[in-house]
């Protein structure tokens, strides 16, 4: 649970919410509201708008077979988020405008690093960005998995 406490809050009204969430069990952080933008931004906004654009780019693909027939688990799995309300994440992607179009340049910025190994045929670099990646997933869940 993260929490943006302002200096308009009465730090005793802080601790009460801060109590609440740790009674059920919730780790809380307090954090600067403008860094929660930024962080939700890239870990919950973004993958939502990727997810939609996925599927609406393989919607546009000009092709003889619905390519949905062949979609298999990795499919699934990314696009699982692109069956959430359409109207609720406009809204949040609005209201987050600033710091969802930053992580989006981010993004494709890195994405174009990676087409561009891929374009060179650079094969090292192609498993590097995979391998960099994969260890950082592989830590997250080994973190997430820790008591």
């Amino acid at each position: 649970m993260i929490l943006t406490p302002v200096t308009e809050n009465l730090p005793a009204a802080h601790a009460t919410v801060r109590r609440m969430w740790e009674t059920t069990g919730a780790d809380v952080y307090d954090m600067d509201a403008d860094l929660h933008d930024e962080v939700l931004a890239a870990t919950s906004h973004l993958p939502h708008l990727l997810a939609y654009a996925l599927v609406n780019c393989l919607l546009d693909l000009d092709t003889p077979v619905n390519v949905f027939d062949f979609a298999a688990g990795g499919f699934r799995d990314f696009t699982r988020i692109a069956s959430s309300n359409p109207a609720m994440w406009r809204d949040i992607s609005m209201a987050n405008r600033t710091a969802l179009l930053a992580v989006c340049d981010r993004f494709e910025h890195t994405l174009a690093a990676l087409r561009g190994a891929i374009e060179a045929g650079d094969d090292a670099a192609v498993e590097a960005g995979f391998g960099r990646a994969k260890a950082a997933r592989d830590e997250f869940l080994r973190r997430r998995a820790a008591p």
